[in-house]
């Protein structure tokens, strides 16, 4: 017997075996009898045309191999909500074996006939559903949302639905779910390859409540997504990956309780595009890995001024793209919030060698940068990167016009458009001077070597003693060096540095973990050893 087709079949979701694709055709096929479904497959592997068949085009796919035509009975059209649910749960009318057959519970040998049976089953039923808060059916072949008001009836304290990767071909689905949860909070939809409403008549308040919304891989726009925040009035969190978003505009009056916004695998057309969301006022987390963008830039601000963009802005991830140029990192100092940064795997990361140099340059170009990559920057690390950057630089900023004396210190425009916050690390620790002044020199191993004096300023009968030693050395090495020295052990030692070109302070040597060169010890300096 032939499978019963839909009569909303066209355009709908529908899944063979592990497979999913979109009803592009419904009809006969010339030279073969019956009805057949012409599919078009999310994954084209598992096509065999472009939608013609012996020079006939019966529909369209996008890529050319995209298309095959099956009989009916091999789609699966899916179930609705609920069935879903009560399968997943075992809740289902199979899984209450426990009351025997039909009305009937077996005693032994005695069968025993109780009336009204299926009623209380299905009473518990609804008891365990009501309690359900947080549900996942996905990938249960979810398709409609069934009766109406069933799911109220159902699944009243519902709170986190998850429905991703389901068989749901259109907004308006779920619309009709969620509209029966009335403290729904949480909906995660994705890999749902669905229609979206083109005009404002499909605003539901069925989303009153919504604050987190998950639409990676929907096929979504951008300006369906601007449509359907009418209706999602306090929502926090919204997840856009992978939808071949390209341009943005900008969101007059709706996402302004935005939190957080994951555009992540979306080629945008180019950095300018942020522009547009700049002014959502409530956003401290932007997720922008491999959007392609190459470049970011506010033009509203100067050297050393805050951007008005993105006030709110705290955790920015910008890794996986094109930044080719430094400049873009000096931007990123306008950001009034920014905290956390990732941006591994762009080209900019390149242009050094050295990773330790790379992380000290990046934490140096952005004050208030406190995660960087998602490592925490300590404060010691960033007055060692801070003063590294002020020496490595400074003889170029002399050449540019800096100079000690405030009066006559006028570098070039060209010197702080590429290192916009030296002027301020000359405030925060002083012009440098010339002595301390260092070029980048090759990694030989002559300049790799530190000639320090270490002292016991509590053991006057201690002697300084003079030592050369490899700046990549770790503190704890050194104490092991020590210990070879003073016979005393390493886990009683408290090491500090004075520099010698500061004279009064002691810079504690807290983590027996990093490097010399980490606390941008230099030869001259004192090591002052305590236990």
């Amino acid at each position: 017997m032939a499978a019963e087709v839909p009569p909303d079949a066209l355009g709908r979701r529908v899944s063979c075996g592990t497979d999913y694709g979109t009803v592009r055709y419904v009809g006969s096929v010339s030279r073969t009898a019956g009805i057949w479904l012409g599919v078009e497959w999310d994954d084209p592997q598992r096509g065999k045309h472009d939608g013609s068949y012996e020079g006939t085009q019966y529909f369209k796919c996008r890529h050319p191999k995209g298309g095959s035509f099956i009989r009916p009975n091999k789609a699966n059209f899916g179930v609705d909500f609920l069935t879903a649910v009560k399968d997943r749960y075992g809740l289902n009318d199979k899984q209450d074996v426990q009351y025997g057959t039909g009305n009937t519970v077996v005693f032994g040998t005695k069968t025993v006939e109780f009336v009204g049976m299926d009623y209380v089953a299905e009473q518990q039923r609804q008891v365990q559903l009501n309690k359900l808060v947080d549900i996942s059916v996905r990938e249960c072949a979810v398709s409609h949302a069934g009766q109406e008001e069933e799911i109220s009836r159902t699944c009243a304290n519902m709170r986190h639905i998850n429905l991703s990767k389901n068989l749901i071909s259109s907004w308006e689905t779920v619309i009709a779910i969620a509209s029966q949860v009335q403290n729904l909070e949480t909906l995660n939809v994705s890999e749902n390859k669905m229609r979206f409403p083109s005009t404002s008549t499909f605003i539901s308040n069925a989303f009153s409540n919504l604050k987190i919304l998950a639409l990676n891989q929907t096929e979504i726009t951008w300006t369906e997504v601007l449509l359907g925040a009418q209706g999602w009035p306090v929502l926090e969190e919204l997840y856009l990956s992978s939808n071949n978003i390209t341009v943005l505009e900008r969101p007059d009056s709706v996402l302004q309780t935005l939190k957080l916004l994951d555009l992540s695998d979306n080629q945008l057309l180019d950095g300018n595009q942020l522009h547009l969301i700049g002014e959502l006022p409530r956003l401290e987390q932007l997720i922008l890995r491999n959007t392609g963008i190459s470049s970011i830039h506010f033009p509203d601000a100067g050297f050393g001024c805050k951007t008005k963009m993105f006030p709110s802005l705290k955790r920015l991830a910008i890794n996986d793209n094109k930044i080719s140029q430094w400049s873009s990192i000096n931007e990123l100092e306008k950001l009034p919030s920014l905290r956390a940064l990732q941006c591994n795997n762009n080209p900019f990361m390149d242009t050094e060698k050295n990773p330790e140099t790379l992380i000290q340059l990046i934490i140096a170009k952005i004050s208030q940068l406190e995660v960087l990559n998602n490592c925490e920057i300590l404060p010691a690390e960033r007055r060692g990167a801070e003063l590294d950057y002020r020496k490595i630089f400074g003889k170029e900023w002399l050449e540019a016009g800096g100079h000690w004396n405030p009066e006559k210190n006028k570098p070039s425009e060209e010197f702080l458009a590429a290192h916009p916050r030296y002027p301020a690390l000359c405030l925060k620790y002083g012009a440098p001077e010339e002595g301390e002044l260092k070029g980048r020199q090759p990694l030989t191993l002559k300049n790799q070597l530190l000639t320090l004096t270490i002292k016991c300023p509590e053991k006057p009968e201690q002697k300084p003693v003079e030592k050369k030693l490899p700046e990549s050395m770790t503190i704890q090495k050194v104490k092991g060096l020590l210990y070879r020295l003073l016979k005393i052990p390493g886990s009683e030692l408290k090491l500090s540095y004075e520099s010698s070109k500061l004279e009064g302070k002691e810079v504690d040597l807290d983590n027996d973990l990093k490097p010399l060169q980490f606390y941008s010890i230099e030869s001259g300096d004192c090591v002052l050893v305590r236990w």
